[in-house]
Order: C-alpha cells, then sequence, then structure tokens
C-alpha cells in the first residue's frame, strides 16, 4: 500500500509537472521551478534510498539544463552523498546507480568547493577499497567499478583550477596515496578491460594529464612543479605497477597497454623534467609544520635524480623488450611517443635511460605501420634538430649513436642466437635506424677501424648460412634444356637457410643494412674491406660476397628509402671499376669452378686423368705453382657432403652478385658483358638445380638491365664473342671442360637465326666425338641433346601424328543397328576373293582393300630403296627419268641430324648405362627431326635398328624404358616400316614379359609403385596401345598382345597399370572392334541376348551367368564404350 508521502510525492509532482509542461518545451532553465521539480525527489531519496528512487532522480535531472544545475547542484548531490555515508553493506546495484547520478551531475557542471572535492573524491574511494585495507579493492561486480571509476573521472575534470591544485599539498599526501594505490591495483589486477582502462585512466587526470577531449585545467610552471614534487612521493609505486601491466599478459587487449604507456611516461615526464629539477627547494611548510607527514615527502636532490635514473632504466629496458615488436601498431606508436617525450622533456636527468630511449625510437624507423614509421621520422628530425642547436651537441649525439652502433653491433651476434624472431626484428631495426640517422656521417664513423670491424664481423656471424641439408647437392637440374619465358622469370625461388634466423623478415633486413652501408659509406673503403675478409676465409665468403652485392646496389641507390640524402654519390665510372674487381675475384678459378658433384670423380676418372695429364705442360710453366683448375680438382677427392653444398651456395652468391651489379650498373654494364656472360652461361648448365637456376637469374637480369627483351635476343645479340670463346675452348678441353655447357645453353635458349653460326661448331664436336669419344661422350652427349632439341623446336615436323586407321575413328559407333543381310552378302565375296574366284574381276573395285606388302616384304635387308621410291613423298620419278640424276641439297638441321644420328648408332653399343642413356634421348630427338625427311629417317632407321633392339631386349630396364620411348617415336613416323621388323622382334618379347610380370604385381603393395619394373610396365602399357594402331599390327599380332594385357584388367593390380591397359584396349578395340568385343564377353558378360527371329541359334558367350569377378569393373567400362550398358539388353538386330 502506499504511504503517505508516496501519495503526497504524486500529488506535487503531478502538479509541477503540469506546470512545467505549460510553460515550456525545453529543459527548465528557472532555478525555482527546477527546485520546486526536484525537491520531492530528494526529499523521497533522502528517506526512501532505493535504486527506483535514484533513477527517478536521474531522470528528472535530465529536463534542468547545466546552467540551473549548477546552482543546485550542492542540494541535488545531498542525497546521492547520503546513501554513500549510510553505515552498513549496500547493495551494488544502488551504488552503481548513485555513482551514475553523481557522474551526470559533475559532468555538466563544476566542483567549486575543495570540500566538494576532498568529500566526493574520499566517499567515491570507498565505494571501491575493502573497508580493511583501503590500498586495495574490495570485491564488487564489473559494472559497478566502470560506474564508480566513470564518476570519479568526471570529478576529476569538473574541479576547478583553485580546487584542484589543493589535492596536491603536502599534507594530502595520505589520502592522494591511498586513491593511487586503489587505481593502481585495480589497473593490474582487474581482468576486465573496461575497468582496467578507467582506472588507468582516472590515475592519467589525478595527475592532470589527461589527453581527452574535454576542456582541462590550466598548468603554470609553479603548479607543475608543485605536481611534480608530490607525485615524486608516487614514482616508484606508479612505474614498477605500471610497467607490470604493460609487460603482463597480452590478453588484456592493446588499449589497456597504450593507456597504462601513457601513464607511465607521463608521470615519468612530469617529476623527472628537466626545467623542474634546475629550481627545486624545499616546500612551503617546513617540517614540524606536517608532522609525520613530512616523512612522505621526497626531495629531488642530484642523488636521488642519478638513482631513480638508474632505477627507471632497468624498467624501460624491460618495457621497450616487451612492447617494441609489439604485433598492434597503436602500442609501437604510444613507445615513439614515449621515448619522444622523455627525450624531449627529461635529456639530462634520464642520462641512463638516453641509450634506450633513442634506440626504441630507432626501431621504430623501419616499421610497417606508415602512421608509426612517419611519427618517428619527426621524433628523430626533433632530436636531431635539439641535437644539431650547437656543435658540441651535435658532436655529441653523433657520439652517443656511433658508440650505441658499435654496441650494438658488437651484441648482435649474441642476440640473434638467443632472442626469438619479433626481438631480432626489432633490434636489426635498431641497427638499420643508427645507420640511416647516421646519415651522410656514416661515412666518418666507418672511417674508424674499429667500428667498421665491429660491423662487419657482426654481419659475417650472423649470415652464416646452414649448408647441411643433403637435398641442396642432390637436386638436380632439369630446365638446362627448356626454354622459358619472360613470364617464368624467377620461377623456382632459391630459399636460404641461415643458422640463426628462418624469418624472410630478419633477411630483408639484413639486406637492407648491407644497402644503407652501400649507400652513405665509402664504396672503396667498404669494397676492399670485406673484400679482404672474401679472400681471408672460406668461412666468411659466402657472407661476404652477399654483403658485397648488397653494397653496390646500395651505391648505386637501389633498395635505399626514407634516409637523408647522402653528399657524395658515386660516378658510374667508380662503379663500373668496382664492379669489375669484383667479377673478376668471382670468376676466378679458384672461386668459380668448385666441387659441386659426389659422383663427379667416379663419372669423369678417366677424363680427369687425361685433364691432369693434359695440364702438366701448363702447371710445369707457372713459377711454384700448379694450375689453378688443377688444384680444385684435387680437391675433390676430399669433399664432404657440408663442403660441397657450401660450394654450391658460394656459386650462387656470386651468380645474384652478378645480376646485382647489372641492376646498378644497368646499361653500363654491356661493357663488361664479354667478361661476364660466358661465366654465367656456363653455369646455367650446371647439373645442380640452384646453381643453374642462380645463373637463369642472372641471365634475366643481365637482359632486362642491358635493354634486352628476352634471354634469345641476349644470346643472339652476343653470339658472336660467345661462340669464338666456345670454339677456343673446345679445342682446349683439358683447360676449359665446361665449354659445352655454354653451347648447352645457347641452343636451350635461341632460335633459328644461331644455326648458321653453330654449324662449324657442331662438326667440331662430332669429330672431336669421333676421335675421343671414350672420354668425351658424356659431356658431349648433353650437347647434342640440347642441340637437337632445339632443332626439334626450331623447325617442328609437318607429319600428321595419327595413323590413316585413325580417320575412321569410332565409325561402327555411330550404326546403331546392324544390317545382317548386307553383312553376309560381303563375308561371302570376301571368302569367295580368298580363294581366287571373281579376283580379276573384283579386285579394282574394292580400293579400301589394303595394299600390297610386296615392299614391305624387302624391309629387312638394307635395302630400302623401293620404301624410298614407293611411299617417300619428296620422290618425283617423273623427274628422275626426264632429267639428271642431281640429289637435292638438305637443309642444314637435317644433315646435322643424319650426323648426330650416325654418331648415336654407334654409342648405342657403350659399356656406361649412363652413356645409353643419353645417347637413346638423343636418338628420339634425332628421329623428330628427320620425320619430315622420310627418304632420310627409314635408311637411318634401318641402320639403328639392331642396336635399338639390343636395347629394347637384353639391356638394363632403365635403358629398356627409354628405348621403348625411341620405339614409340618411331612408330609414329616410320609405321608401316616397322611393322614386320616390331611384329618378329619385339612383341614377342614385350608380351612374353608382360605376362611373367602380372601375377608379381598383382601380389605386389604400394612400395611395388617406386621400382623399376612398375615404371617399366606402366610405359609398356601406355605405349603399347598406340604402337599397335600406328603400325596396323596383324591379328596374331593383336592376339598375343590382347593375352598378354588381359591379367592386367584385374582389379588387383595398381590402378595406374589398370588404365594404362583401359589404355591399350581401346585403342585395339579401333582396329577390330568386334573381335575384341567377342574377347571381353568371353571374359564376363554382362547381359543375356535374344535372337530377334526364332530361326537363328541363341547366343551363348563363356561370360554369361558369371559372378562379378576380378575383371568385371574394367571389363564393363570397356564395354560401355560399345553404347551397351550392363543392366538392360541390347537393342534387337534387325534383318533386312
Amino acid at each position: 500500500m502506499l504511504t503517505r508521502n508516496h501519495v503526497r510525492y504524486k500529488i506535487f509532482t503531478n502538479k509541477v509537472s503540469g506546470i512545467c509542461i505549460q510553460r515550456m518545451d525545453h529543459q527548465i532553465d528557472n532555478p525555482k521551478l527546477a527546485f520546486a521539480y526536484l525537491r520531492p525527489a530528494c526529499v523521497l531519496l533522502t528517506h526512501e534510498p532505493t535504486v527506483g528512487n535514484v533513477e527517478t532522480l536521474s531522470t528528472q535531472l535530465r529536463h534542468v539544463n547545466d546552467g540551473t544545475l549548477q546552482q543546485l547542484q550542492d542540494y541535488v548531490l545531498f542525497p546521492l552523498r547520503f546513501i554513500l555515508k549510510i553505515p552498513g553493506p549496500k547493495r551494488d546495484g544502488l551504488i552503481q546507480a548513485v555513482a551514475e547520478a553523481i557522474g551526470y551531475v559533475l559532468e555538466n557542471t563544476c566542483v567549486q568547493s575543495w570540500e566538494t572535492l576532498r568529500d566526493l573524491l574520499s566517499e567515491l574511494c570507498l565505494c571501491l577499497c575493502s573497508p580493511m585495507d583501503p590500498g586495495k579493492p574490495a570485491p564488487a561486480s564489473e559494472e559497478l567499478r566502470a560506474a564508480v571509476l566513470r564518476c570519479l573521472d568526471a570529478l576529476l575534470h569538473a574541479a576547478y583550477g583553485d580546487v584542484v591544485f589543493k589535492l596536491f599539498e603536502p599534507i594530502m599526501l595520505p589520502g592522494l596515496g591511498a586513491a593511487i594505490s586503489l587505481l593502481l591495483a585495480l589497473g593490474e589486477q582487474e581482468k576486465s578491460r573496461t575497468v582496467q582502462a578507467a582506472a588507468l585512466k582516472c590515475l592519467q587526470a589525478l595527475t592532470l594529464q589527461c589527453d581527452c577531449s574535454l576542456d582541462h585545467v590550466s598548468v603554470g610552471q609553479e603548479e607543475r612543479r608543485m605536481l611534480g614534487s608530490t607525485m615524486a612521493s608516487f614514482l616508484p609505486g606508479i612505474t614498477i605497477t605500471v610497467s607490470r601491466v604493460i609487460t603482463g599478459d597480452m590478453r588484456h587487449g592493446h588499449a589497456v597497454t597504450v593507456r597504462a604507456i601513457k601513464v607511465w611516461f607521463k608521470t615519468v615526464g612530469l617529476v623527472m623534467a628537466d626545467d623542474q629539477l634546475q629550481h627545486t627547494g624545499t616546500g612551503e611548510r617546513q617540517p614540524w609544520e606536517l608532522g609525520r607527514v613530512w616523512e612522505l615527502v621526497v626531495q629531488r636532490t642530484q642523488d636521488w635524480v642519478r638513482n631513480t635514473s638508474g632505477r627507471l632504466a632497468l624498467l624501460l629496458k624491460k618495457i621497450i623488450s616487451c612492447t617494441s615488436a609489439h604485433q598492434h601498431w597503436r602500442v609501437r606508436l604510444e613507445m615513439v611517443n614515449l621515448s619522444d617525450h622523455l627525450l624531449a622533456n627529461c635529456n639530462s636527468s634520464l642520462g641512463e635511460c638516453v641509450g634506450p630511449l633513442l634506440e626504441a625510437l630507432v626501431g621504430a624507423v623501419n616499421d610497417e605501420e606508415p602512421t608509426v614509421r612517419e611519427r618517428c621520422e619527426a621524433a628523430l628530425r626533433e632530436v636531431a634538430e635539439r641535437s644539431q642547436s650547437s656543435d658540441s651537441n651535435n658532436q655529441a649525439f653523433t657520439d652517443v649513436l656511433s658508440e650505441n652502433l658499435h654496441s650494438l653491433a658488437t651484441s648482435l651476434p649474441r642476440l640473434m642466437r638467443t632472442s626469438d624472431d619479433q626481438h631480432k626484428v626489432f633490434v636489426l631495426n635498431v641497427f638499420l635506424g643508427y645507420l640511416k640517422i647516421l646519415g651522410p656521417k656514416l661515412i666518418v664513423v666507418l672511417n674508424s677501424a674499429a667500428h667498421l670491424q665491429r660491423v662487419s664481423k657482426a654481419l659475417m656471424q650472423v649470415l652464416e648460412l646452414d649448408v647441411m641439408d643433403v637435398r641442396i647437392v642432390e637436386e638436380r637440374s632439369s630446365a638446362v634444356t627448356v626454354e622459358t619465358g619472360p613470364g617464368l622469370h624467377r620461377a623456382y625461388a632459391q630459399r636460404k637457410h641461415f643458422l640463426y634466423f628462418t624469418d624472410k623478415i630478419i633477411f630483408s633486413l639484413l639486406k637492407e643494412i648491407c644497402r644503407v652501408l652501400g649507400y652513405y659509406g665509402n664504396v672503396y673503403l667498404l669494397v676492399d674491406h670485406f673484400m679482404d675478409l672474401y679472400k681471408e676465409s672460406s668461412v666468411y665468403r659466402k657472407q661476404a660476397a652477399m654483403v658485397l652485392n648488397e653494397v653496390i646496389k646500395g651505391a648505386a641507390g637501389i633498395g635505399v628509402a626514407g634516409g637523408t640524402e647522402r653528399q657524395e654519390v658515386p660516378s658510374q665510372e667508380d662503379l663500373k671499376a668496382v664492379v669489375e674487381s669484383i667479377i673478376e675475384e668471382y670468376t676466378g678459378l679458384s672461386h668459380w669452378h668448385l666441387s659441386t658433384l659426389i659422383a663427379e670423380e667416379s663419372d669423369r676418372g678417366e677424363h680427369k686423368q687425361q685433364t691432369q695429364f693434359s695440364l702438366l705442360s701448363i702447371s710445369n710453366g707457372v713459377e711454384g705453382k700448379g694450375n689453378p683448375l688443377q688444384l680444385v680438382q684435387a680437391v675433390h677427392k676430399s669433399s664432404t657432403i657440408h663442403e660441397l653444398n657450401s660450394n654450391i651456395w658460394q656459386i650462387c652468391i656470386q651468380l645474384e652478385g652478378i645480376g646485382c651489379f647489372a641492376q646498378a650498373l644497368g646499361m653500363d654494364f654491356r661493357l663488361i658483358l664479354m667478361t661476364s656472360l660466358y661465366p654465367v652461361l656456363e653455369k646455367a648448365g650446371d647439373e645442380t638445380l640452384l646453381i643453374s637456376q642462380a645463373a637463369l637469374d642472372a641471365m634475366w637480369d643481365i637482359s632486362q638491365a642491358c635493354g634486352y627483351a628476352s634471354l634469345k635476343e641476349l644470346i643472339n645479340e652476343n653470339s658472336d664473342y660467345l661462340l669464338n670463346d666456345v670454339s677456343l675452348n673446345l679445342q682446349r678441353l683439358g683447360i676449359h671442360p665446361h665449354a659445352p655447357r655454354v653451347l648447352t645453353v645457347m641452343f636451350s635458349h635461341s632460335d633459328p637465326s644461331l644455326l648458321p653460326l653453330v654449324g662449324d661448331i657442331v662438326q667440331d664436336v662430332l669429330l672431336a666425338l669421333d676421335l675421343s669419344y671414350d672420354e668425351t661422350s658424356p659431356l658431349f652427349c648433353t650437347v647434342l641433346h640440347s642441340l637437337m632439341k632445339a632443332l626439334a623446336r626450331w623447325f617442328p615436323s609437318s607429319v600428321a601424328g595419327t595413323s590413316d586407321a585413325l580417320g575412321t575413328k569410332k565409325v561402327w559407333r555411330e550404326q546403331d543397328q546392324l544390317n545382317v543381310r548386307q553383312f553376309l552378302l560381303d563375308y561371302n565375296k570376301q571368302k569367295e576373293l580368298a580363294v581366287g574366284i571373281g579376283a580379276e574381276e573384283e579386285g579394282t573395285e574394292h580400293p579400301e582393300l589394303p595394299p600390297s606388302m610386296d615392299c614391305e616384304e624387302d624391309t629387312d635387308g638394307p635395302d630400302v630403296d623401293c620404301e624410298e621410291d614407293t611411299d617417300g613423298p619428296d620422290v618425283d620419278c617423273e623427274e628422275d627419268t626426264d632429267g639428271p640424276d642431281v640429289k637435292v641439297e638438305l637443309p642444314a638441321h637435317i644433315t646435322i641430324a643424319k650426323d648426330v644420328m650416325e654418331r648415336c648408332i654407334h654409342l648405342l653399343s657403350d659399356p656406361s648405362l649412363r652413356l645409353r642413356l643419353k645417347v637413346l634421348d638423343v636418338l628420339e630427338q634425332c628421329v623428330c627431326v628427320l620425320s619430315e625427311k622420310e627418304n632420310e629417317l627409314l635408311p637411318m632407321a634401318h641402320r639403328c635398328w639392331p642396336a635399338l633392339l639390343l636395347r629394347l631386349t637384353t639391356d638394363d630396364p632403365l635403358a629398356v624404358l627409354r628405348a621403348f620411348r625411341v620405339l614409340c617415336t618411331l612408330g609414329e613416323t616410320c609405321r608401316d616400316f616397322l611393322r614386320k621388323r616390331v611384329s618378329k622382334e619385339v612383341v614377342p618379347k614385350l608380351t612374353a614379359w608382360l605376362s611373367k610380370q602380372a601375377p608379381v604385381s598383382a601380389r605386389a603393395g604400394p612400395v611395388y609403385s617406386h621400382t623399376l619394373a612398375y615404371k617399366l610396365q606402366l610405359a609398356v602399357l601406355q605405349g603399347l596401345g598406340a604402337l599397335c594402331c600406328r603400325l596396323d599390327l596383324g591379328d596374331s599380332d593383336l592376339d598375343a598382345v590382347t593375352e598378354a594385357c588381359l591379367p592386367y584388367l584385374s582389379c588387383r593390380q595398381p590402378p595406374k597399370l589398370q588404365e594404362a591397359c583401359l589404355s591399350v584396349f581401346r585403342h585395339l578395340i579401333e582396329l577390330d572392334p568386334d573381335a575384341f568385343w567377342l574377347t571381353l564377353n568371353e571374359l564376363y558378360c554382362p547381359c543375356s541376348y535374344t535372337p530377334p527371329h526364332p530361326d537363328l541359334q541363341p547366343v551363348e558367350l563363356s561370360g554369361m551367368g558369371l559372378q562379378r569377378n576380378e575383371y568385371t569393373d574394367n571389363v564393363l567400362k570397356l564395354l560401355e564404350d560399345f553404347g551397351l550398358p550392363e543392366d538392360t539388353q541390347p537393342a534387337g538386330i534387325q534383318i533386312q
């Protein structure tokens, strides 16, 4: 039931509300009317402190404008503060509602009374703290704490200047200390991000350094000194606690961390400001006036400043280490603000902190976030301007930077070994920042031998490569003979593995450091110093080469940004002279021809002996020194995997360097192409994948730098002197064993315009192969293979790749129904012709019958004139009879292909398996080139057949595999010429081997797919069907192939073998669909066949009525090609 007070309140409120509504449409601006409007709610709240009553008052407060509310501030706050003063426990909801109401009043009014400020501050803090320990927060809800903290923040913003400054008088130290301790505890221990951020914001407002958008009290110099003196008492607690918040759990989010950093550096900047410490003195009050409070007052003497600076330096280093590489850019931005603020205001007092502050500032110079980077650059400019205000300060600043650089270079290897990747990135950013800040003065710093030595040794240790991966030396290049276009440039990215880091960002920073050194430093001094390290030890050689490559790019201004302009720019002549000296050192025999292959000695044992023998005469002519190449070869015997990998990476880095030098010189690099292009082409033909790819990338860099559109243009434009060098070096293979590689690369990346220039060189190669094929065959076969592939690419064959028999492919599928009458008539006519009845009359009426095979019968002998006269499209009989017998001159590429194929015939029987494989590859390309000239191809095919047959039947499985591929290529081009030979000598052995191997593969497990036998089975099955179609083999051969391949239709066979077998049968079905339909249905018949007429016998097949077996799935796949679904009967047979 309603009490009497409720009734009176309702009646009065209704009257006043009605008056207000009648008199105005906006907020109440009449103090008397507002008082009358608010008084009942205030009185009721005083008597009955409930959440509802507080909310009612809060609602009414919003109907009063700010000016009127200011006059009624004390009256309105009284009932709200009265609730806070009521002894005993109170509900969180009530306290929260009261705090929100007080906060609204304070946000819209000003606190003009010191007593109000002091009492409200005390009452609000009591709402949060524990009754037993005022410095610790009491258990409360997150909403309550957030509401009270907002109210406290509003109070500090609402206080007048003359009022708020009384908070910082010495007498207020105990109360102020309790409030600060409470806010610090909430900021550190609270789990809610909102409460943490609000507590830290209140702490910042308490020191009158809030940075929000509201109006703030203006603090003069004297008031600021008083603030600093008072806050000095709380500096240890604030800095230690807030530093724990900054470096603590990252899960509280970046907003809390940013706010904590602001509190830390603004408090430190307030207490340790240089302008304050210069005028320190005792307070206005004497010790006896303060009593025991005097013990809390801190005197900022020189000893105190020095000790505090040391302690702050420890905290600062910890903060920088945790935040400098923070994931969120706002935290990194606030660290830049911290460094800038303290360097600007506390440069003298924080002497021990200047180094870490400068380090943090420099570390953000290369930040990935543009906002951070721009703010950092502005801060560094201000630091430099302050330092350059006088010469002494400028020199002091340079000395500090150089000393920090030296110190960081000393500790860099240790930091790179022990730190995580984030800290490594920060350290390298600092290192790079020092170099950029020094800018043009870096050349002076590097003139110091101590600094240059320390920086160079640090780079040597940090850039040490991990060369223990065995895959480096195992990877072989297969791209030397493949033409690459501009779009494929750098398709294979080389990944360097370093000992002390794995992040790509770290390596990019190290490269930028080297470029900045080259940009600002003396290029002659740097090149001489790092070249000495390059020559000094093989341990530093790879690192020194990497540094040199980037130094030259930096000296040319490539890849350097965001720094001061240098004073002296090296001329192109200087760069060219430096580059020539480096390339000369890189391509020297002792650094260029290094051992990179494990089996290099065994493969070229005899060749090496001859090479060393041929070098004796040259070696004896050198005073006390052996030929460098001979010395390099002598070292090969003891090469380990570690050494081989190291050699590979050294060559790759040197090749990268040549590409960098080309970018640095641009078109001027054309002047040194004659000395640099040949070695690069030599390495492009290397068997090691990393080396060949690095050389290819270098070729592309050279092409782009020198204005060539492609590698083809690069080689063609410089082919004259390249071929001259090749020609000379081929005559001295003992000294230049890698000359054929250059020829190989030229063939791979050129066009037919090169052919007239290489004719003599090809003849030299063939002559050298004839005279000493035992030693030079492996080397020259690679050249010949590249040559033949180039010819096949330059002169593509116009011969059709499909057999004439395939022209009517799948015609039988178009006939939905069989005309039985016509079939029987045709069958009877063919039978009469077979026994000689009507042959004379009907022989000319069937042009579709196969031609006479008399000519084919003679193909076993060496005389192949018949084929050449009848089958060759290039022979004109009328021309042979009418004119003189003049042999038409063959094109150059056909002549070369014939000469090469002639050598292949002799080398097919070489004892070396590796050589036989290479020869078979060359032979395959020769066949492709000669395919357009059948008159030239057939005699050569006849000559090479005996040797090829031996490779097919009695050789190593690898050679059999390669030889079968050659046979398939021959089948595409020779066709009828090989039919009888293949039928008689190849098919029986292949089918016998397939039949023998079928049970083995059916029982084998998954490991079998990695064996050589499996690969040979797969290759034979994949090519056998097409070979049968192209050669149009007879029924007996097809039966043999069918019998050998049927076991591979089993589901027990490996899946790929089943697919290959299906391809065989699909090809065979094209030759004789009826026979193979019958064969498959004999194996498994999915449906029954009902005769269309009662006089016809029912069709009975062996496969009818059988259960599903291992062949069922694959047989059904093949039968689907006939258009006969397995679940339905086929269409009826119609007789016409």
